[in-house]
């Protein structure tokens, strides 16, 4: 697999812009790029054009993830107002509004099957699941506090939850904390399962290869990457690369690379048969907060794409075969 650069928005949005996703492909339109922004907006962009196709404005403060429902037809905002805002992907009109407590809304990302919405919950150390039908709050997945010398230790005070991700069959969430612990959970009994550990930086973004529903991979503040074994509770290897802190990953849709954004201002392309960055992109000017693959499916012929989005306000988009 090789990128190469197709586009660059240089001022996508008027601050940073925090996260980014697509929305999948419906029988009347392509697949959208999505982005989320601290100017407190979120934008649809074409695919291939990355012309504007519309600007969603609601919070009141800036947005730091975006998620896609499985359909194509909806899609929801956090921000950090405290407020999911819920809407209608073709008509823009609201469906819900979820309200938390402050600092409890981060990283969300609707299951396979778009009947829950996950929503990590910072300082609650938790993971909210809100049923997409009825917009109600139908469990609250605790991570255990683990018993330690001291209360002080980093075992107790800084599960702090950043990031979460679902498995392709939608019996696991796993979700990252501050301290760089993985917590994996079964949903159907909305129980703690272990912890996964490693990192000892904030674990920000988590994704389950799509091709291996036991396979985890997390990019960390610790410059890592690690690839786990979520069911074994085992780390399959450390990929080593970035020169500062990776924020974001995603697993290309066939399952074979992985692409992570950084801090060190790169985008990076990793093989895993190799398990190692096989190409560095630097076409970002600041840390690139997220990197997306477009879903498979759609009328559009054209082959993969990646998205990264940066603190430099940029959205790039990259062709990959």
């Amino acid at each position: 697999m090789k990128l190469a650069g197709l586009k660059s928005i240089e001022n996508a949005h008027d601050e940073s812009v925090w996260a980014a996703t697509w929305i999948p492909a419906t029988e009347t339109r392509p697949a959208l790029l999505m982005t989320g922004s601290l100017d407190e907006t979120v934008k649809l962009w074409k695919p291939d054009e990355l012309t504007l196709e519309r600007t969603n404005t609601g919070h009141c403060l800036g947005v730091v993830s975006v998620a896609a429902h499985p359909s194509g037809s909806i899609a929801a905002s956090a921000s950090l107002d405290s407020f999911v805002r819920v809407f209608d992907v073709d008509s823009n009109t609201s469906i819900a509004t979820l309200e938390a407590p402050p600092s409890e809304v981060w990283q969300m990302k609707f299951d396979p099957k778009g009947t829950t919405l996950a929503v990590a919950g910072g300082g609650s150390a938790s993971v909210q699941l809100w049923d997409t039908e009825k917009w109600k709050l139908i469990a609250t997945l605790s991570i255990p506090r683990q018993e330690g010398p001291k209360p002080t230790d980093k075992n107790s005070s800084k599960k702090f939850v950043l990031s979460v991700a679902w498995s392709p069959d939608g019996k696991r969430v796993a979700c990252g904390s501050m301290d760089g612990t993985i917590s994996v959970f079964d949903v159907a009994r909305a129980k703690f399962l272990h912890h996964l550990e490693g990192h000892f930086m904030p674990v920000r973004s988590l994704v389950y290869s799509p091709a291996d529903p036991r396979v985890l991979f997390s990019a960390s503040d610790d410059a890592h990457v690690h690839m786990y074994d979520a069911e074994g509770k085992s780390m399959i290897a450390a990929l080593s690369g970035h020169a500062s802190w990776v924020l974001s990953v995603d697993a290309s849709p066939d399952g074979a690379a992985i692409a992570t954004g950084s801090s060190d201002k790169t985008v990076r392309l990793w093989d895993l048969s190799m398990r190692a960055a096989v190409q560095t992109m630097s076409n970002h000017v600041d840390q690139v907060w997220g990197v997306t693959f477009r879903p498979p499916g759609g009328p559009s012929p054209r082959a993969g794409r990646l998205a990264s989005v940066s603190d430099d306000k940029s959205l790039s988009l990259y062709d990959y075969s």
